[in-house]
């Protein structure tokens, strides 16, 4: 009888087949701008990738302002990231629309199809674990486990869940453009040396309609290790 049971169990084993890949969260940044007439079907790609698989975050940037229509949500400071991440791929140039996966692979924001497979392999990348929880009416903890690569820096976004304007003057004049995950604000809250587990608690008050999205990336803007978002 127990032979027999052995047998059974390790042919049920068999029968359920090889467990199927780990997908990791995947960070996805959009540039993109109200002024640009190619970026709204690149925000309106963004909201369908929003998910707990895919951490979407949207950075206008301030290079189009001058060309018919200021983007109320642009920043200086997302132009700077798109021209490091220019920079890191070797380009001469930064777009809009433009997708960075993960800090590995860049992309045209509105080409549906090199999205999603950037976003599929970039899912089979193997992550840090990183964790948000709040510890108290105002306060975060973000901990992220031990870093087996090179020197990494701890990144934190605050941003609007959603955002709806309408443009009067511009590519875009007279439309209505609909927005997801709109970025405030990024800042750098650490770093971490190789082999290091990393643990911070900030002030920090997660206004309604909100989300924070914490990641770890290599320094100098180089892959993403880890992510986690809090809504």
């Amino acid at each position: 009888m127990k032979w027999i049971l052995v047998t059974l169990a390790t042919g049920a084993l068999f029968a359920a087949g090889p467990e199927p890949p780990r997908h990791h969260p995947v960070l996805v940044e959009l540039f993109t701008s109200e002024g640009c007439s190619s970026c709204p079907p690149a925000d309106a790609l963004l909201e369908k990738l929003d998910s707990p698989e895919v951490i979407v975050l949207s950075e206008h940037v301030d290079y189009w302002n001058d060309i018919g229509w200021k983007d109320q949500y642009s920043s200086p400071v997302y132009s700077e990231r798109q021209k490091k991440y220019a920079q890191q791929f070797y380009l001469n140039s930064v777009y809009t629309p433009r997708m960075v996966i993960d800090g590995v692979a860049e992309v045209v924001g509105n080409d549906n199809r090199a999205v999603r497979a950037r976003i599929a392999a970039a899912g089979q990348r193997e992550k840090i674990p990183v964790r948000m929880s709040s510890t108290g009416p105002d306060r975060i903890r973000i901990e992220v486990d031990a870093n087996s690569n090179s020197n990494a820096d701890v990144m934190l976004a605050v941003a609007s869940n959603e955002a709806v304007t309408d443009v009067r003057s511009g590519e875009n004049g007279g439309s209505k453009l609909h927005h997801v995950a709109v970025v405030r604000s990024i800042t750098s809250i650490g770093t971490i040396r190789n082999g290091e587990v990393f643990s911070k608690e900030i002030p920090l008050k997660q206004e309604p309609g909100q989300r924070i999205i914490a990641w770890v990336q290599v320094r100098g803007q180089g892959p993403v290790l880890g992510s986690a978002i809090k809504h």
